[in-house]
């Protein structure tokens, strides 16, 4: 089989609906997706599925819902129908509040590791950040483009950040504070997200 088309070679890439250049903001913000998926799917690699089913099944529920925000990103066909439902935003809300009760209590900024799959969910939570950030352009661009996408993102970067923390907690690596960070997280109240931009 076949899987090159040649028809990319002068620098434009089909979208569903259209053509574009390979640099067009759509096309970065889509492609920043796929990066996050990938990711999304060396951390998978990395954990014990006898330690980390629930991680597991979330993983692969988010890599699904990439493919779906990646899909609405590249439809710019006069009669398009949305693939994100807003239920996924719901449930990583459910599941970030799920696990942070797992993790240690957090009063400064921690430095990004820990263990390798730890350290892939993090490099995941900033190419996300990215991402949402390159949505937040489009949708300037585009102002029929849904909220859902960028609010999907917003909240996988909240997920990655504890999924992460709770990675590294059962396997018995402690989260490194950074040395310099004054104490932003306080019970109770409504702390600063680490990766907030």
């Amino acid at each position: 089989m076949r899987i090159y088309t040649r028809t990319g070679d002068k620098g434009q890439t089909s979208l569903i609906g259209g053509r574009v250049d390979k640099d067009n903001i759509r096309v970065e913000a889509y492609g920043t997706i796929d990066e996050v998926n990938s990711f999304v799917g060396k951390a998978a690699t990395e954990l014990d599925p006898a330690l980390f089913t629930d991680i597991l099944q979330d993983l692969e529920a988010i890599q699904h819902e990439l493919f779906d925000v990646g899909g609405d990103l590249a439809n710019v066909s006069s009669k398009r129908e949305w693939k994100l439902d807003e239920k996924a935003i719901d449930h990583l809300e459910e599941r970030i509040d799920q696990i942070m009760d797992e993790a240690p209590a957090l009063e400064r900024f921690i430095l990004p590791g820990g263990s390798p799959a730890g350290a892939s969910l993090h490099i995941a939570r900033t190419t996300t950040r990215r991402a949402e950030r390159l949505v937040v352009s489009l949708a300037k661009a585009d102002e029929s483009l849904p909220a859902a996408p960028q609010k999907y993102l917003n909240r996988l970067s909240d997920y990655f950040f504890a999924c992460a923390r709770v990675v590294n907690a059962r396997l018995g690596i402690p989260d490194v504070e950074y040395i310099r960070s004054a104490k932003v997280f306080h019970t109770g109240k409504q702390a600063p997200r680490q990766d907030e931009q």
